[in-house]
């Protein structure tokens, strides 16, 4: 299929070839929202600084995002919320984002949500031992309610990580208590249904923002997983963006090898001519915007 006639099709079109294609485990992380907020807030020519619609408008966005996502056929979404390092932007930052992580379990807009398009629900990562004895400690008994409410939940599941930037530990103690349950290791299969709560097929894609890097999946990457990136924050993401890395991840990298012994010298030539002008370009490669101070790649 063309691409501009993909980019044509109706969301259940699309959502049909994805299902068929069995792409079945994206991985998008939110990133750049505090970014993404100010400068919407800023385009509609909010000067103060009142964030009291901050949560609101975060509800309503990410509900539009997750819809967009399971719209087009994806089975499975992780999307990654909070690590350890979020904490070293301070106290306040720190209750604000799990204040607002809470209310995925908790606001009627979410509970709705989940409900109309059959979610099943599940919070991963080491939050227990992060947040046990904290101020937050009451964030394990919301996500483990929502799971119990969605459990019956079959059409999507929507997991939201926290605290999973390092499994290492939590794995290996997994292991050992399957093994002095069950005096045997536990296979990979065991581990992901033990770490995760239910079994979760190896990630298909994966969109990030801002420098390359891809994280906070343990156990679920194989390393055929294909990784993209967006220029914008995440919030951004539009439909037609999501439609691109679609197309690119069933089709474009999907096709078999070329011989190259059998390739035409127009073929030869082709080649040559693009990597000669791109010979000494790097993607991943970036600088710091003098004025806005943000990361920004080169060669896009």
């Amino acid at each position: 299929m063309e691409a501009a006639s993909f980019y044509q099709l109706s969301r259940p079109e699309v959502a049909q070839i994805v299902r068929d294609a069995e792409v079945k485990t994206c991985v998008f992380p939110i990133n750049g929202t505090r970014r993404w907020f100010m400068l919407e807030r800023e385009a509609r020519q909010e000067k103060d600084d009142d964030w009291d619609d901050y949560v609101d408008v975060m509800v309503e966005t990410h509900i539009d995002l997750y819809r967009m996502f399971f719209e087009h056929g994806v089975y499975t979404l992780l999307t990654p919320v909070f690590g350890p390092d979020l904490m070293d932007r301070g106290e306040e930052y720190t209750k604000m984002a799990l204040d607002a992580l809470a209310l995925a379990a908790t606001s009627p807009e979410f509970l709705a949500f989940y409900e109309e398009y059959q979610i099943r629900v599940s919070l991963y990562g080491d939050y227990r031992k992060y947040l046990a004895n904290t101020q937050f400690a009451y964030l394990i008994d919301l996500f483990d309610e929502v799971k119990r409410k969605t459990a019956s939940y079959q059409r999507h599941r929507l997991f939201y990580g926290a605290f999973a930037h390092d499994a290492t530990e939590t794995i290996a103690e997994l292991g050992i208590r399957y093994h002095a349950e069950h005096g045997c290791v536990p296979d990979k299969r065991t581990l992901v249904e033990m770490y995760y709560g239910e079994y979760v097929d190896p990630v298909s894609f994966f969109i990030g923002f801002d420098k390359f890097s891809a994280f906070d999946m343990p156990l679920v990457t194989t390393g055929n997983e294909d990784l993209y990136f967006t220029v914008s924050p995440s919030l951004y993401l539009s439909e037609q963006q999501l439609r691109e890395i679609l197309y690119d991840h069933i089709y474009s990298r999907r096709a078999e090898d070329t011989d190259y012994s059998e390739l035409s010298p127009e073929g030869w030539a082709a080649m040559r001519n693009f990597y000669n002008a791109n010979r000494c370009k790097t993607l991943g490669v970036g600088a710091r915007h003098p004025a806005g101070g943000y990361w920004y790649p080169l060669h896009i």
